[in-house]
């Protein structure tokens, strides 16, 4: 499947879509427009992002780009390119973790009329978690869910204890990789592993399909704890080390500055659940940290491990 098919997916869920030369580009909200497909990496000239910027009247983009770019806040991809995928291939806490999920829940795929009926409330038993519950509505998940439904590359799996669906998430395969794109699950299955599960099937799964080499589980949160990503490097996965690029249109830039996201760190302070100011202030946060030298900018904790800081070392 290419990139196409995930365009025509935002389409139907009332997203704007533009082309441009380097990539696909979809405005979820606040006029930020975000790259896809989510694990390309690219280069585009400032012309090309001016151009759009002006064009489009965007607020700004967002976009990955190679940690040895010259501008873009150091990040992270989540991803699992080492091979099979076996239990043998992961830590012993993790393969625990596995084996107590598959005592308790049977994995297989499901529709997508499940994925929107039942899946809502998981997802919104997630966001709760994550202090996001403003993130997403029941109108919006449905659409999504009915957009994936007969379009070729996405899938719906469910982990289903006793009739019940307590773990679900929304994949598409694109070029070489398999990117998950929504993961949720029931508060009171935590302790039974389901995720781990859940996680562990679809990704063996994928990663020994031909033609796959890499499953995408996600690109650092503008917002969202980076406990999430943790749980993720528990399962097996890596943190990949890349850029992340803001950049705002040229007549916002003179007002944006440390001063601004001061400000919005003192809003989201006070208003703790408004997603859209969390978000803003994110995309401040990397703004002014991408604008730095990559040895003075703040590096995630996900990767500050000896190996990862060798890997950025050398790239400054």
């Amino acid at each position: 499947m290419n990139a196409e098919v995930i365009a025509e997916w935002c389409c139907r869920q009332g997203y704007q879509v533009i082309r441009t030369e380097s990539t696909y580009w979809c405005n979820e909200g606040l006029r930020v427009f975000q790259a896809f497909p989510w694990h390309w990496m690219i280069t585009p000239s400032q012309h090309e992002v001016s151009q759009f910027l002006l064009q489009h009247g965007a607020v700004g983009v967002r976009y990955s780009t190679p940690v040895s770019a010259p501008l873009g806040s150091i990040s992270y991809h989540t991803v699992y390119q080492n091979g099979t995928y076996d239990l043998h291939d992961l830590s012993h806490r993790a393969r625990n973790g596995i084996r107590k999920g598959l005592q308790n829940v049977v994995i297989e795929q499901i529709p997508f009329e499940r994925l929107a009926e039942e899946g809502w409330g998981l997802l919104a038993e997630t966001l709760k978690r994550q202090h996001r519950s403003h993130e997403e509505d029941y109108d919006r998940w449905c659409r999504r869910c009915k957009a994936s439904s007969d379009l070729p590359g996405f899938e719906a799996w469910g982990a289903i204890a006793r009739g019940r669906l307590v773990a679900a998430l929304l994949a598409v395969t694109c070029d070489d990789c398999y990117t998950m794109l929504n993961h949720q699950s029931a508060t009171d299955y935590l302790p039974f592993h389901a995720n781990n599960a859940l996680t562990y099937i679809v990704t063996h799964n994928a990663i020994n399909r031909p033609g796959i080499t890499k499953v995408f589980y996600g690109v650092q949160s503008l917002c969202a704890s980076d406990e999430v990503d943790a749980f993720k490097m528990r399962m097996g996965y890596t943190a990949v080390p890349v850029r992340q690029r803001i950049q705002f249109h040229p007549g916002l830039v003179p007002i944006l500055n440390r001063h601004t996201h001061r400000f919005t760190k003192y809003l989201v302070s006070r208003y703790p659940n408004h997603t859209r100011l969390s978000k803003i202030e994110g995309c401040l946060r990397f703004y002014q940290n991408g604008k730095l030298p990559l040895n003075q900018q703040v590096c995630p904790r996900l990767l500050k491990s000896d190996l990862e800081t060798a890997t950025l070392s050398q790239a400054a």
